[in-house]
């Protein structure tokens, strides 16, 4: 996935956690309700925090953009990040060009010039994230800990971030589950 320098310092955490998980889950919001994820390579970080994809303009999640949300874990560090926005299909050939990569031939298989070929825009408005910045073993012995005294541990960074270039977002949480 291609970087970008970031031009909103708080953006810039969530990006470097990012950095190196090249999948993330999708999720979108069918016309019923339902909820739908599916995994999408990220291809690109743009400078304002957005993330692009390809995808097909006749795949059923191009009429599912109002809300999104992409999810991106890596278990073994102990990072997780979401991000809620909304998207966009963008028809940009030169864009579509410049960010090609032969790892998407099989789901285009007329390459960069298939016609059912997009990008979709994944336009950040707010992103939370978790990160355990301590080793698998610290962590496990922290647990262990935790379930012998009965006291709570704290394993890592939990942050949640608007994007400056949208419209603020409440951070107002449930108190369970967080």
């Amino acid at each position: 996935m291609k970087i970008h320098p970031q031009r909103h310092e708080n953006l810039k955490k969530i990006v470097d956690l990012v950095e190196g998980i090249d999948i993330a889950m999708l999720t979108t919001q069918a016309p019923d309700g339902r909820l739908l994820g599916r995994p999408m390579a990220a291809l690109e970080v743009d400078a304002d925090g957005s993330f692009w994809f390809f995808t097909s303009e006749r795949s059923a999640k191009v009429h599912q953009l109002d809300r999104v949300n992409l999810a991106f874990t890596d278990e073994g560090d102990a990072t997780y990040v979401s991000i809620s926005g909304h998207a966009a299909i963008v028809n940009d050939r030169s864009r579509i060009d410049a960010l090609w990569t032969a790892a998407a031939k099989p789901w285009f298989p007329q390459g960069k010039d298939d016609p059912d070929l997009v990008l979709l825009r994944v336009d950040t408005d707010i992103a939370e994230y978790w990160d355990a910045n301590s080793s698998r073993m610290i962590r496990l012995l922290a647990m262990a800990a935790s379930a012998v005294s009965g006291r709570p541990i704290g394993l890592g960074e939990h942050e949640i971030v608007n994007n400056p270039s949208r419209p603020p977002v409440s951070h107002q949480r449930s108190l369970i589950g967080d």
